[in-house]
């Protein structure tokens, strides 16, 4: 029989399958026979050289050794054959081997582009501002300040200059001055971090969504800092707030095609200033609350004489694309309203969109970083799940074994706190994305180039340590890269040199939203009930029915109670008052 609802039982979270003790129990295994598999060996490798050491004294040892070498033996033909064969498939294996083995791509240094404090945009400029440009009604402008409250952003975000004049200005020469701002400051610094010149690029790959002038946006830059006329360049466009991840794939698969090694220039950004929508359709608002201005320039190389002053070696890129399904090809889609104004559409199934996409993503991505014991709990569950068809939940693996730094896509509060509760991770891993939010907003693909600038800057880098980037995009995309680090990194970044003693008020101020937003829902619950309390209560009768009725209450009630109620209302518990009708006011005093 089926628990009934609120019950005990029905309460009980269903239990992992295998329990995380489990896991936590293969974990110990394995290290203990490491350490015993090293100790046998260390052992062995004293005995034997106690033994040698004992026919040395002995005087044993250098007869033996010269006996066997004065020893004469004959080869067969046989033999020989045998051992040529061997040696031949010997090499062939170590070819293959070294053939399959991808040439390694490091990334020498990154750059996130931190905006002028003149460009700030603080929430009653952004309320002000929206209300005086005539574009929302009441109720867009009641739907975007609640939002914004809601958002976790702080009051210094930054938006383009353009949305800063009075009235808003958004065509395309705006649009190009803000592109120009925002990736040749972000280019130039990382060129003079780094010491190269332009003319060493040998592949440029730039990505923005929804900005796509002619010349493009690669031209621009080629352009600006007069790069050769042979590099290679790729401009991605249309991609979402994931194309950063397939730039960096792209721009390594490219090195890897030059025999002599090379740099590549990857450079990824966002331009509000054409895209800030001006409509009233709530599905394509909350981008106008949450998006802001930002990039970021990466520089890699596949040079083995620049590993030495690398920070972190690419280990692994894994993409997923849903654009197969119809709910996932819609889920982000740019579109124009009722009134022509353009704009981007988030859609009811983002949310399980994104989800499932993700898990895909981890799916493959588990297989290449976990440790052996998170793979044997997850092998075990899909077995008892598909073979001897239990109805037990899915294992999620403890990605906090194989990553030790976490790049969230900070796509929105819900994107940060959805993804940290899903991975388990706790403040101190979820701070990076968190505070990315907070202080610059969602800034599409160059949200977790930010964040790893937080994680360089805030809390540092260990030799041997390994990073995860994901992000999420339109189409709809999935992609992660893992970067391990080559040496220990502890570089206070530009844009985050502000933060010095205010490192936790991005969590703070999440912690403060989750806590009213549960409040305000529990105050609704709390209201629903009253008000259906209220509604099932019998009507009051009228006429001498109901003059009967008072007759039999007055014995029973104090001086206070007996003043009639107007319109023919009742006191329900709590002193609502219940109408005729059926409507619900405020309590009596």
């Amino acid at each position: 029989m089926a628990p009934e609802r609120g019950s005990a039982a029905a309460r009980t979270p269903r239990q992992d399958f295998p329990p995380r003790w489990v896991g936590k129990a293969l974990k110990v295994a394995f290290a203990c026979t490491h350490y015993a598999a090293v100790a046998a060996a260390a052992l062995l490798a004293y005995f034997v050289s106690a033994h040698l050491l004992a026919a040395h004294s002995a005087g044993t040892l250098l007869p033996r050794l010269q006996a066997a070498l004065d020893a004469s033996h004959t080869l067969q033909a046989s033999h020989l054959l045998a051992a040529a064969a061997a040696a031949v498939l010997v090499g062939a294996v170590a070819a293959l081997v070294l053939r399959r083995r991808q040439p390694p791509v490091y990334l020498l240094d990154f750059e996130c582009y931190r905006p002028e404090d003149k460009n700030k945009v603080t929430y009653n400029r952004f309320i002000t501002g929206s209300r005086d440009s005539g574009f929302f009604d009441a109720a867009a402008m009641d739907f975007q300040t609640r939002i914004l409250h809601k958002s976790g952003l702080s009051d210094e975000t930054f938006f383009p200059p353009g949305l800063h004049l009075d009235p808003p200005e958004f065509d395309m020469a705006w649009a190009r001055q803000e592109a120009e701002l925002v990736m040749f400051n972000a280019v130039a610094d990382l060129l003079a971090k780094t010491g190269l010149r332009p003319r060493q690029v040998d592949v440029l790959v730039v990505n923005c969504s929804l900005f796509n002038p002619t010349p493009s946006l690669s031209a621009m830059v080629i352009h600006h800092f007069g790069m050769r006329s042979d590099i290679d360049s790729y401009n991605l466009g249309g991609m979402g707030c994931s194309a950063g991840m397939i730039a960096v794939d792209l721009a390594a698969k490219m090195l890897r095609e030059r025999s002599k090694g090379g740099y590549a220039l990857v450079v990824s950004t966002e331009n509000i200033t054409q895209n800030w929508y001006h409509g009233n359709e709530r599905s394509m608002l909350i981008p106008n609350t949450i998006f802001r201005m930002g990039s970021a320039a990466v520089l890699l190389t596949s040079k083995a004489s620049e590993r030495h002053r690398s920070k972190y070696e690419l280990q692994h890129v894994v993409r997923v694309h849903l654009g197969a399904d119809d709910a996932a090809y819609k889920c982000v889609f740019q579109r124009p309203d009722e009134g022509r104004f353009i704009g981007v559409e988030l859609s009811k199934d983002l949310v399980g969109v994104a989800g499932r996409a993700m898990e895909v993503n981890m799916t493959r991505l588990g297989p290449l970083v976990l440790p052996w014991s998170e793979k044997l709990m997850f092998a075990a569950n899909w077995v008892a799940r598909r073979t001897l068809r239990l109805t037990v939940p899915k294992y999620v693996p403890d990605f906090k074994q194989a990553f030790n730094h976490f790049c969230l896509h900070a796509g929105g509060r819900g994107v940060v706190e959805g993804l940290s509760k899903q991975l388990g991770l706790g403040p101190r891993q979820m701070a990076p994305s968190a505070n990315t939010l907070h202080w610059y907003g969602n800034t599409s693909s160059s949200t977790v180039w930010y964040s790893f600038g937080f994680v360089e800057s805030v809390q540092g880098v260990r030799k041997g340590d390994i990073v995860w980037q994901i992000g999420f995009g339109s189409g709809f995309k999935c992609n992660s890269v893992v970067w391990r680090a080559l040496r220990d990194v502890h570089t206070m970044h530009k844009a985050w040199q502000h933060i010095e003693g205010r490192e936790g008020q991005a969590l703070e101020t999440l912690q403060r939203i989750a806590a009213e937003t549960a409040a305000e829902r529990q105050q609704k619950q709390v209201d629903a009930t009253v008000t259906v309390a209220a509604h099932q209560r019998p009507r009051p009768a009228t006429g001498a029915a109901a003059d009967a009725a008072a007759a039999k209450q007055l014995p029973k009630q104090g001086k206070e109670d007996t003043a009639p109620l107007p319109n023919g209302s009742q006191r329900a518990n709590g002193g609502v008052r219940v109408l005729r009708n059926g409507k619900v006011v405020a309590p009596v005093s």
